[in-house]
Parts: C-alpha cells; structure tokens; sequence
C-alpha cells in the first residue's frame, strides 16, 4: 500500500511551504531540547527534528526543480491559445507519462478516461478557457461518474470557480487542475520549449 500524507498535517504543510520554514523548526527543536533536557537525555531529544529536516531537504528538492514562474506563466497562456484538438492531445499525453490508461470520451459530460492501478477517473476539460467555472459541467461530471460507476472525477481549467462551483466540487470530491496546478500538470509543452528554456 503506498502511504499518501493527509493533506492538512504539519508535515504536509510544511512540504508546500518555503524549505526553509522546516529546518527553522528542526532548529528550534533542537534548541529546546539543549534548554529543556539534562545533557543524558539531549541526543534523543534532539533526534525529534530529524523528520523536519527530512522535510526541509525534501521541499527543497522540488523547489529547486520546480519550473520558474515565467516558465509557468509562459504554459498558462499557450495553453490558453490552443485549439480543443491540441489541448486533448496534449492532456492525453501528459496522464500516459504519469502512467494513465486514457480513452477519448464523446460525451458532454466527460472528455477522457484515465485508468491506473485499478482505479478509473472521468476528466473534463472542454472548459479549460472559461474564466469562471460554474456549477452546471460539475453537476454532469458527478452525474456521469455516477451512471459509469467510477472511482473519481476531475476537472481541467485555467479559470476560477464561483464560490458555489467551489463549494460543490469540495461537497463531491472532484479533483481540481486549475491555473498554474493545471500548467504544471502538462508540463513540458511542444510549443513552448523555447521560451520555457528561456525562462528558466
């Protein structure tokens, strides 16, 4: 089974935040501890920092490999410029490099079918240029998710959601690729290794 951290624990949060935040408070930790603790007892005590330095070097891998805002903000708006086929074909080979089973979907409600590890996933992302996302796509990918009997169901979209769109994928579970999340999703683009190169 792979274990998967909850999204709202310390370490999980502490692994989005700057990799610095983590080795403060290994610091910190240390420091009570030598304040705190009889010289017998330090080197246990100190050694609870350890999972917040695995942390900090974690977070500051990514970070450093994370792509540079200009390379982001360079993805966004070819993506933003594509044609519906470009912008299928482009997500269909985005999930088969994360190791997805993808199938083109004809209907309104759902645009691809993405399998792995034995869990299916309906996709839509005909809206990916709308501005602001509305409940009507989502009420038809929950419903289309229901009729197939599927695990889950995601959403792709540069734009933002109304509050009640929001409300409505977080009361049903839909998974949301949005923005630059949905830029670094597709990751690398054909049409954009030049300025992305560029950029970084």
């Amino acid at each position: 089974m792979k274990f998967k951290m909850a999204e709202r624990s310390l370490f999980a949060i502490l692994l989005r935040s700057p990799w610095w935040i983590s080795f403060i408070v290994a610091a910190l930790f240390i420091t009570a501890a030598r304040l705190l603790l009889p010289d017998p007892y330090f080197t246990f005590g100190a050694m609870g920092s350890g999972p917040f330095i695995v942390i900090g070097v974690m977070a500051a891998w990514r970070q450093l490999r994370a792509p540079s805002p200009k390379r982001v903000a360079a993805t966004m708006e070819a993506l933003a410029a594509m044609p519906w086929r470009d912008f299928a074909n482009t997500v269909e080979s985005s999930f088969q490099r994360h190791g997805y089973t993808v199938t083109r979907l004809s209907g309104t409600a759902a645009d691809f079918s993405i399998h792995k590890a034995g869990a299916t996933t309906l996709v839509s992302g005909k809206r990916w240029k709308a501005a602001t996302v509305g409940l009507d796509g989502l009420r038809e990918l929950v419903a289309a998710r229901q009729q197939q009997d599927v695990s889950a169901c995601q959403i792709l979209t540069l734009g933002t959601f109304s509050e009640a769109a929001a409300a409505y994928a977080r009361e049903h579970g839909i998974k949301v690729a949005q923005g630059e999340n949905l830029a670094l999703l597709l990751m690398p683009l054909p049409n954009t290794s030049a300025t992305a190169s560029a950029a970084r």
